[in-house]
């Protein structure tokens, strides 16, 4: 059984890019297991359940393998699973968040005669 520190097992399941990152995720809480905060240090375990934040996004996440050497995407990919739960979560904030950004106008910046007609508005 190999022993695997909770932020080098965030790197090589490719979370994050650097252990440096992984570790700041983790000590600004960024990273639950079970319910709970953790060390960068602690002993991760198969089994474990894992809740990181992303950015906007939270995935639930069930380690499934331990590794402590960061591979390719598809391999980092089979050291976890993440609940259809979260999934489902994940895909509807998603949702929200384009509709709201899409019912958004977009900022257009004024043209030259448009600038030149503030700049004589506001001067006058």
């Amino acid at each position: 059984m190999v022993k695997v520190r909770i932020d080098k097992w965030l790197w090589a399941a490719r979370f994050f890019k650097t252990r440096a990152l992984s570790k700041a995720a983790i000590e600004g809480g960024k990273v639950h297991l079970g319910s709970q905060k953790c060390k960068p240090s602690r002993i991760i375990e198969v089994g474990e359940t894992l809740r990181v934040r992303q950015g906007d996004d939270e995935k639930t996440i069930l380690v499934v393998d331990v590794s402590e050497h960061r591979r390719g995407a598809v391999e980092a990919q089979q050291l976890y699973q993440e609940t259809p739960d979260s999934i489902l979560q994940r895909e509807k904030k998603a949702a929200e968040r384009k509709a709201f950004h899409g019912s958004m106008p977009a900022s257009v910046r004024p043209n030259k005669k448009q600038r030149r007609q503030i700049h004589r508005f506001l001067e006058n």
